[in-house]
């Protein structure tokens, strides 16, 4: 994971994430000004990037996702129309 320092976060852009962006920059120096140490508002800043990048969704895993239960939800109607079908065979 990459570090930067305070003097050096104001000239580096926005991290942006897969989903969102994260001004790493804004998050440090309100920190510090808050009475963190710098390293321990850099080492929060690498682990908020880190889990934005690691446990929101993405457009993509929505679309799986979304694929995956229609796909679901068509066998699940097939099945229940076999059923519904041989039920009123046996009648």
């Amino acid at each position: 994971m990459a570090r930067w320092s305070l003097s050096s976060a104001r000239t580096a852009p926005i991290i942006r994430t897969e989903v969102i962006a994260f001004d790493t920059h804004r998050f440090v120096k309100r920190l510090t000004e808050s009475g963190f140490t710098e390293k321990q508002a850099e080492t929060l800043a690498e682990e908020h990037v880190a889990l934005l990048n690691t446990n929101l969704a993405t457009k993509t895993d929505l679309a799986t996702v979304k694929a995956d239960l229609l796909k679901w939800l068509v066998g699940a109607l097939i099945a229940q129309g076999s059923l519904i079908v041989a039920r009123v065979k046996l009648l």
